[in-house]
């Protein structure tokens, strides 16, 4: 296998997601600033154009981070990151949906659309007048999430790291790096992301290339 890797937040999931299993894999880097995920040869292996992918012995490439950990997990499945069994893999699945589809997808398309709106424009549509509303709707889901999480629970699925933990933290973390902070006060996520964060995956899936002031990736 060889794992497509860069310096952007999905990637550094997977990164996060990789030391916390105790998994390494082969790695190419690709250059997403100068936009080399949008040209051959990655396009023959991920004609999306997305980062991470991972190309497979046989030639074929899964991409999409959640769903190469999904299949990473598949393949080892201690520690679970996912869940041991139905229940705690629905439980994850649950949790990391509420967490994109509310809060990381606002903050990703708002960066795409404000903060790095020079960069992407020409390659995606981009819609400057909405990045306002969709930071302010991410903030707003962030709110709905905290009021949630039951009191004294550690993680968002219960008593175990998951992939939604990783998820949320590397795009919070990313969100502070591109005007996008959280509300630090909120009672259960601002405690919940200090813990992520002293975790020692959350700083080591930092990629080599990112710099202090930089986009956190």
């Amino acid at each position: 296998m060889l794992l497509f890797d860069a310096l952007s937040p999905a990637p550094r999931c997977l990164r996060m997601f990789l030391l916390e299993k105790g998994l390494t894999l082969p790695t190419q880097q690709v250059d997403v600033f100068a936009g080399d995920n949008r040209q051959p040869p990655y396009l023959a292996h991920n004609p999306a154009g997305q980062t991470p992918a991972l190309l497979l012995d046989d030639g074929s490439c899964i991409a999409e981070s959640v769903a190469i950990m999904e299949y990473l997990e598949e393949l080892q499945p201690l520690p679970a990151l996912i869940g041991r069994t139905p229940e705690e893999r629905a439980r994850t699945r649950q949790w990391q949906r509420r967490v994109e589809l509310n809060i990381t997808e606002n903050i990703h398309n708002a960066f795409h659309w404000a903060e790095g709106a020079a960069r992407f424009a020409g390659r995606i549509p981009v819609e400057p007048a909405a990045a306002p509303g969709l930071k302010r709707v991410a903030q707003d889901r962030l709110s709905w999430l905290d009021a949630m999480l039951p009191a004294g629970q550690p993680w968002l699925a219960g008593e175990r790291l998951s992939i939604a933990d990783i998820w949320l933290y590397v795009w919070l973390d990313f969100a502070q790096s591109v005007k996008q902070p959280f509300d630090r006060a909120l009672s259960r996520i601002g405690p919940w992301f200090e813990r992520v964060a002293a975790r020692p995956s959350a700083s080591a899936s930092l990629h080599a290339d990112c710099k202090p002031g930089g986009v956190r990736g």
